[in-house]
């Protein structure tokens, strides 16, 4: 079974780094918009890759160990760990993008899977009496460690870092010119889109399309505006689809990207 998981996560990270859309997800689709929010990439690698090494370990822990009671203690506590972080993101992804993922899904199933497997084969008291309650305390706190981490970083809780100056400059002069960025908030693309801009984003002239979530109706402003998918860009008076960096803006909204960088 941890094969199978890292057959999963393997395609997923292959996918991740080509920048793709997985097999039986629709562009826009709920896998799209987990694919790009900020919960699918931790430290700057695929969700996924991290999800491959931890089905690596449990393959490994199962594999390995001097005794019985010990490999079991190992693969507890990792699939313990599996688990914990399948849920937490995939909570994460319900309540900041409003969507899941039926490949994330499919992994949270293989992992429980694993948990149930392991409980179910446990050795005859491998702890000893009176330890198992300190056992699940012990790995309970380690599992909420982990958590705490996920949500300080993912959830930007420790990202004080200052604005670029240049993106600054570029998102004023786009506000200025009368540009319009349509966008809406479960769109996955757009979400790679703010990113480019990093703290940046807020000064966009950005416009929300879908204000009522996925499935409600489009706002009249992009409906008058001609807008069929998301992210699209207004300058002047031409319509760009797709993610634009921030050089591709410049040009296309007569900004001198050079020149700005040359007086930061």
């Amino acid at each position: 079974m941890a094969a199978l998981g890292m057959l999963l996560t393997g395609y997923l990270t292959l996918v991740a780094w080509g920048d793709g859309t997985p097999a039986l997800c629709a562009e826009g689709g709920d896998c799209d918009a987990i694919q790009g929010s900020r919960w699918s990439s931790f430290l700057g690698l695929p969700m996924a890759l991290w999800g491959f090494a931890l089905y690596a370990l449990i393959a490994l822990a199962a594999a390995t160990g001097a005794t019985l009671a010990a490999r079991w203690r190992h693969l507890s506590r990792l699939t313990l760990l599996g688990v914990a972080v399948s849920v937490y993101l995939t909570i994460a992804g319900l309540v900041d993008v409003g969507a899941t993922c039926g490949w994330c899904l499919a992994s949270l199933a293989l992992m429980a899977a694993l948990f149930a497997l392991v409980h179910l084969r446990r050795p005859g008291a491998p702890l000893g009496q009176g330890r198992w309650t300190s056992w699940w305390l012990g790995n309970g706190l380690v599992v909420i460690g982990v958590v705490l981490v996920l949500q300080l970083v993912l959830g930007d809780v420790l990202d004080r870092r200052p604005e670029n100056p240049r993106l600054v400059a570029l998102a004023e002069h786009l506000q200025a010119t009368g540009a319009r960025y349509y966008g809406a908030s479960w769109c996955g693309s757009c979400a790679r889109q703010n990113r480019l801009f990093g703290a940046s984003a807020e000064r966009l002239p950005y416009v929300e399309c879908s204000p009522a979530g996925r499935g409600g109706p489009t706002a009249r402003a992009c409906v008058e505006a001609g807008v069929s998918s998301y992210p699209t860009w207004q300058i002047n008076g031409l319509m760009h689809t797709g993610v634009q960096t921030p050089p591709d803006l410049a040009r296309l909204s007569g900004f001198d990207w050079e020149g700005a960088q040359a007086r930061r």
